[in-house]
């Protein structure tokens, strides 16, 4: 378990009947194949739909997982591009929930938002949206694993793995993708990249790594950053005084 807590934490907890972080090797043939814990950017996806704005950039500090790692394979009939369906086999985790802390920096990739960087309204903000459930649909991993959020004091609880001895590795896998208007390092700014890990579990814990420190990565193409102009990008100021003052 990670000792350093950032002043802007989070901490809440997600639970689904299934959820499906896909290991991109097993979606070439279109049969998807669950990792065994969550990516680091599948609960960045699922903070996104919470509460997010594009003055802020989360960072998942670390993850508990609740219940054993249970596997359910399902026969599926998705659409194809050149029409009708066709059979196909996904093996998802079943009966999931898992605790998350982590915080969020100012990005500042996006200086046209500097007016609207206010750590402590955001914070706020975001507690009050994770109390509610998020903002948007919460999906574990892919659509159609339905999830639900709400707040917890991470590391409380009985987790399933509380006792368990030594450490769990799950090799080489996906970490997440470094975008554009993302991008810290000189080397991935205007830049799509992919970055890789090898994550360990202790007791139920899993520390994540950095992006900034994932050595293992590929640049895949250019990109550019997209830019929220005032007249694009309400902020703080979609808020009415009144409601605003809720988070203050």
């Amino acid at each position: 378990m990670a000792e350093k807590k950032f002043r802007n934490t989070v901490e809440f907890q997600v639970s689904g009947d299934y959820a499906l972080f896909s290991d991109p090797i097993t979606r070439v043939g279109g049969e998807k194949f669950s990792y065994q814990i969550p990516t680091y950017e599948a609960l960045k996806g699922i903070l996104h739909s919470v509460f997010w704005k594009p003055t802020i950039k989360w960072i998942i500090d670390e993850a508990r997982v609740m219940k054993p790692i249970q596997m359910e394979t399902k026969a599926i009939r998705p659409l194809v591009y050149n029409g009708g369906n066709e059979l196909a086999y996904c093996t998802y985790l079943k009966d999931v929930t898992y605790q998350v802390r982590a915080h969020f920096v100012q990005n500042k990739n996006h200086p046209e938002l500097a007016h609207d960087w206010n750590e402590n309204k955001y914070h706020n903000m975001a507690k009050r949206m994770i109390e509610r459930g998020g903002r948007r649909d919460i999906f574990v991993g892919t659509r159609e694993c339905q999830g639900y959020v709400e707040p917890c004091e991470f590391g409380t609880g009985i987790g399933y793995y509380d006792d368990a001895p030594g450490e769990i590795a799950f090799g080489f896998s996906y970490h997440g993708m470094t975008y554009a208007d993302e991008a810290e390092l000189e080397e991935d700014k205007g830049k799509l990249t992919v970055r890789f890990w090898n994550p360990v579990m202790r007791q139920g814990y899993i520390v994540f790594c950095p992006p900034e420190e994932c050595v293992k990565k590929r640049h895949l193409h250019a990109m550019e950053i997209k830019m929220f102009p005032d007249k694009k990008f309400s902020g703080l100021e979609e808020f009415g005084k009144g409601e605003l003052d809720e988070f203050i």
